[in-house]
C-alpha cells in the first residue's frame, strides 16, 4: 500500500532567528482575490490621508538678521551653504545642516538690494543703496585679518540687481540700464537699455549662458543677447513684473513674477502669450525659483503665504503659511531638491520641506517599497472626487482665505458684464479674449 506524505521543506515557512517576519505562502491566482479594485480604493483614500495628517512642512527658522531679510543666494558648490542679505546692510553666511550663521558682514551702507555667488564658489558679489559692487571671498578671514572685499566698484546709480554668468568671469547689474561687467575691470564691459525706467531685476540663463532677462518698472521684460550690443525683444504686460527666473532644465522657458497676483510661465520664442498663467495669490508676487528638476516653480507673495506650482498647471499644489510670517520678500529652492528656504519682513529665514509629508532621515527597503506603493494608489486614484478633496484641501488664513472669496465674486462679475455686453452687441463686435492673451499689451521686436 502506497501512503502520500505532505513533504514542505522547512526554509520556505522556518525563521532563521525570531526577529525575522513570519513568511506566509500566498496564492496570487486573481480568482481567489475578488474585490481588488474596491480594496485598492480604500488603500488609496487611507494613503491620501495619512498624507495630509503628517504634511508638516516647517523644519526650522533661522533667526539673527536685525532688519527684513531683503535677498539671498545659494552657494553652488556646497548645499549646506546659504547666504542672506537684509534691509541694514547686513549680509550672513548661514550653516543650514547645523541651522547657525557662521559669519556676519556689514557689507553696505542701506539696503543689500542683491547677491549671487561665484560659478565656483570661492567668493560673492553684493549690490546696495551706496551705490556699489563688492566682491567678497567666501572663506571667513583668517585671525586678527580684517572683514575687507576682495574689490570694490563704486557706481553712478544706485543698483538694484545682481547676477553672474555661470560659466565665465562676467557677471550683470541692473539699475538705470543693464551693465555687463569682467570681474578684473572696473568700467562695465557693455551697457544695454531698452527704454528710460529703472530695472528691478536681472538673470542670466543657465542653459543658454549667453542671454539674460530682466524687469524694468514701466511693465517690461526685455531679452538681451551678451553677444550683441542690442537687447533681442520685450513683451509689455499689464501691470509691472518684480522679476523672473528661467528654467534649468529648458532653455527657452522662464517664469515671471507679476504685480497682479499672478505669475505668467513664457517660451521666449513666442511672447505673444504665456505657455501658463499662475493664479492663486490674493496678492503682489514678489519672487520665483525654480526646483532643480524644472518640474516645480516656488512663489514668495506680499500676503504672507509661499506657494509651490507644477510648470504645467494653472493652481498651486501646496501653499505654506505661519502665524507669524509676514511679507515674503525672497525664496530659494535648494539644490538637492528636497528643501525651500524664504526670507521675510519679520528678519527670520525659514527652512520648509519641498514635500509636506516626506519623510527626512534614512528609510527602510519595506517603507520606501509601502510608500512608492501608495504613491501610485493615490495616482491612480486622484481623479475620484473623495480623495481629490482631502487631497487639495488646505486650511488658510482668514485674510487669505476672504480675499480669495472676494476675488472670485469680482471675477464672475467681470465675467457676467462681458456676457451681457456680448448678448446686447452687434454678433463679432466683443471678441472672446483668452486668460492668457488678456495680461499681454503687446511684444517688441
Amino acid at each position: 500500500m502506497r501512503v502520500k506524505v505532505l513533504s514542505r521543506n522547512p526554509d520556505d515557512y522556518v525563521r532563521e532567528t525570531k526577529l525575522d517576519l513570519q513568511r506566509v505562502p500566498r496564492n496570487y491566482d486573481p480568482v481567489l482575490h475578488p474585490f481588488e479594485v474596491p480594496r485598492e480604493y480604500v488603500r488609496a483614500m487611507n494613503a491620501t490621508k495619512l498624507e495630509r495628517l503628517f504634511a508638516k512642512p516647517f523644519l526650522s527658522s533661522l533667526d539673527g538678521h536685525r532688519d527684513g531679510v531683503n535677498c539671498m543666494a545659494k552657494h553652488p558648490k556646497s548645499l549646506s551653504t546659504v547666504l542672506s542679505g537684509a534691509c541694514d546692510g547686513e549680509v550672513k553666511i548661514w550653516n543650514l545642516a547645523k541651522r547657525q550663521c557662521i559669519r556676519t558682514i556689514q557689507a553696505h551702507e542701506g539696503f543689500v538690494r542683491g547677491m549671487c555667488a561665484r560659478f565656483c564658489g570661492t567668493s560673492f558679489f553684493t549690490v546696495g543703496d551706496d551705490k556699489t559692487v563688492k566682491q567678497w571671498k567666501m572663506e571667513s578671514p583668517e585671525y586678527g585679518e580684517e572683514e575687507e572685499p576682495i574689490h570694490t566698484i563704486l557706481g553712478k546709480t544706485v543698483y538694484t540687481g545682481i547676477d553672474h554668468h555661470w560659466k565665465e568671469a562676467v557677471f550683470a547689474t541692473c539699475g538705470h540700464q543693464v551693465d555687463i561687467w569682467d570681474e578684473q575691470r572696473t568700467s562695465p564691459m557693455c551697457s544695454l537699455t531698452w527704454g528710460f525706467d529703472s530695472i528691478s531685476s536681472v538673470k542670466f540663463n543657465p542653459i543658454e549662458t549667453y542671454l539674460l532677462g530682466s524687469c524694468a518698472s514701466d511693465r517690461n521684460i526685455v531679452l538681451y543677447d551678451m553677444r550683441k550690443s542690442t537687447p533681442l525683444k520685450k513683451v509689455i504686460l499689464n501691470m509691472r513684473t518684480n522679476t523672473l527666473c528661467w528654467n534649468p532644465m529648458e532653455a527657452f522657458i522662464f517664469t515671471a513674477a507679476n504685480e497682479d497676483y499672478n505669475l505668467y510661465t513664457f517660451d521666449m520664442r513666442y511672447l505673444e502669450s504665456p505657455v501658463m498663467v499662475h493664479m492663486d495669490h490674493v496678492s503682489a508676487v514678489l519672487d520665483v525659483d525654480y526646483s532643480p528638476t524644472g518640474k516645480e516653480f516656488v512663489s514668495a507673495s506680499f500676503d504672507k503665504s509661499i506657494r509651490i506650482f507644477p510648470v504645467d498647471k494653472g493652481h498651486s499644489r501646496e501653499v505654506y503659511h505661519t502665524k507669524r510670517m509676514q511679507h515674503v520678500i525672497t525664496v530659494k529652492w535648494t539644490s538637492d531638491n528636497k528643501y525651500i528656504l524664504c526670507g521675510s519682513d519679520e528678519m527670520n529665514i525659514r527652512l520648509w520641506k519641498a514635500n509636506a509629508s516626506e519623510k527626512l532621515g534614512v528609510l527602510a527597503p519595506r517603507e520606501k517599497a509601502a510608500m512608492n506603493y501608495n504613491q501610485k494608489l493615490k495616482e491612480k486614484f486622484q481623479y475620484h472626487p473623495k480623495i481629490r478633496r482631502i487631497a487639495q484641501h488646505r486650511h488658510l488664513p482668514k485674510s487669505i482665505f476672504s480675499q480669495i472669496k472676494e476675488q472670485r465674486i469680482m471675477r464672475e462679475a467681470r465675467r457676467r458684464k462681458e456676457l451681457n455686453r456680448r448678448k446686447h452687441s452687434k454678433p463679432g463686435s466683443v471678441p472672446f479674449v483668452s486668460e492668457k492673451k488678456k495680461h499681454i499689451v503687446a511684444v517688441v521686436k
